[in-house]
């Protein structure tokens, strides 16, 4: 013999089912307050060319590296893009956020004597010491934080 649902059993389950539907359809995230912080998605990011490297490209993320005070800039290197040996005048700090990341010292320029950073690796670049850095096969991006006014020294060859 069967057994039948009695009638009107199945009305609770099936009304709370709508009603967290539309609970879900009417919830949105709420916007923070402004005064309180500021936040950028990325695909709202201003990305600039670097006028020195090709391949180079980077998105001021807080603050202003040119000017004194503390910044932090997201810098995406195309495969196959380095930078020259250079120093800075203040330390700097390096999180790299994706892809393979190469580092070097000293003023000659040779990217086989580079070390690789993977993802979530740090660094510090010592104020008034010889680097250069980039990327090998693969693209990658690092987040810069330092002092500014940032600027960058050249060495070596050219």
């Amino acid at each position: 013999m069967s057994q039948r649902a009695a009638p009107g059993s199945f009305a609770a389950p099936i009304a709370a089912c709508m009603l967290a539907a539309l609970f879900v359809l009417t919830v949105r995230a709420a916007e923070p307050d402004p005064a309180v912080l500021r936040y950028t998605l990325p695909a709202d990011y201003k990305w600039v060319d670097s006028k020195e490297y090709p391949g180079l490209k980077s998105v001021v993320l807080y603050g202003d590296p040119s000017k004194p005070g503390p910044y932090a800039v997201l810098n995406r290197f195309a495969a196959g893009t380095f930078s020259r040996p250079h120093f800075h005048p203040n330390d700097r700090v390096i999180v790299v956020v994706s892809g393979t990341w190469w580092m070097g010292t000293g003023d000659k320029f040779d990217t086989s004597a580079t070390k690789p950073m993977p993802p979530g690796s740090s660094a510090v670049h010592y104020g008034g010491k010889v680097h250069f850095d980039g990327a090998k096969g693969e693209d990658c991006e690092v987040i810069i934080f330092g002092i500014g006014p940032a600027t960058a020294t050249r060495v070596g060859e050219r």
